[in-house]
């Protein structure tokens, strides 16, 4: 079955149940999980010299966020017996990140919570779920 499953997390609740998914699918396949949160780039055209947060502050504090987002998950697959490791990165598109990062790692399976958007909303807002659904090629699970 499944060996390698990327879970995505941005910390949120609907992501928390994604999470739980896929450690419950961890331990069922005896898989193991890469865990990805990113990053947004800093806001470059937003720069002049009455910027509320200066860049390197902005960094740090995506990091910081990313960096908690992961670790929770890393604890609570720990706490499952499941093996995960976990990275941050920072792209512009999300989506793009995920992908390349379940390519970069070897994933088998993309773990994705979806936010539930219906309608006009969803159609012109769209989603990262759907855009990796729509770009990626590896199987994703999509939990509501």
């Amino acid at each position: 079955m499944y060996k390698h499953i990327l879970v995505p997390t941005d910390g949120s609740e609907i992501t928390a149940k994604a999470v739980q998914s896929a450690i419950a699918m961890g331990k069922l396949c005896g898989a193991r999980l890469a865990v990805i949160a990113v990053k947004e780039p800093f806001p470059y055209s937003a720069i002049s010299e009455m910027q509320p947060v200066p860049p390197q502050e902005f960094f740090d504090a995506q990091e910081r966020i990313a960096a908690a987002n992961v670790k929770t998950v890393l604890d609570a697959a720990a706490a499952a017996g499941v093996t995960a490791a976990g990275h941050t990165v920072e792209a512009l598109h999300a989506w793009e990140a995920i992908l390349e990062h379940a390519e970069k790692q070897g994933c088998d399976l993309i773990v994705m919570a979806s936010h539930g958007r219906r309608g006009v909303s969803a159609l012109l807002l769209g989603s990262e779920t759907q855009k990796v659904l729509t770009h990626g090629k590896l199987p994703v699970l999509v939990v509501r």
